[in-house]
């Protein structure tokens, strides 16, 4: 996974936050719970031990992924957004051709991406279709529920 990350500053700040917690929270935890795995004895029959031990991996895994994340990070700074065309980190006005409905998205990194925030993966099928586009275009995208047409009515930072 290598690769610029561009990504807004609450976003860096988030996955900051989130590998100090696991390099300085988590992995004591999972350390503590094979220690203590390892203390009840035979180890090949040890479901608690293999089950410690395979979390343990996971995190190792996660520490690696978020490393390589902040080290390719690069903060956009929506204040110095060209508005013309939508990129990441620009929050985008559409129509819903088909069921004539009006939506909202920012366009943000996989990393910040929350439909409850409406906050919309550059690398999802919608992301892509918007991401380049400017007001008035028209783009498909083809969803996994089928293709969208959408509308675009504003760009803005």
């Amino acid at each position: 996974m290598s690769g610029i990350f561009y990504m807004s500053k609450e976003g860096l700040e988030k996955l900051q936050e989130e590998l100090k917690y696991l390099k300085f929270v988590k992995r004591k935890e999972v350390a503590r719970a094979i220690s203590d795995a390892r203390e009840k004895g035979d180890l090949s029959e040890n479901a608690e031990y293999h089950a410690a031990k395979e979390e343990q991996g996971h995190v190792e895994a996660k520490i690696a992924e978020m490393e390589t994340k902040l080290a390719n990070a690069r903060i956009m700074d929506d204040r110095q957004m060209d508005t013309s065309k939508a990129n990441i980190l620009s929050t985008v006005e559409v129509l819903n051709v088909k069921m004539n409905k009006k939506m909202t998205f920012t366009l943000v990194s996989e990393a910040e991406a929350n439909l409850k925030e409406n906050k919309l993966s550059v690398s999802s099928p919608i992301g892509k279709a918007l991401l380049g586009s400017s007001v008035g275009a028209k783009v498909k995208a083809l969803t996994p529920g089928g293709e969208m047409v959408f509308e675009v009515l504003n760009i803005t930072a």
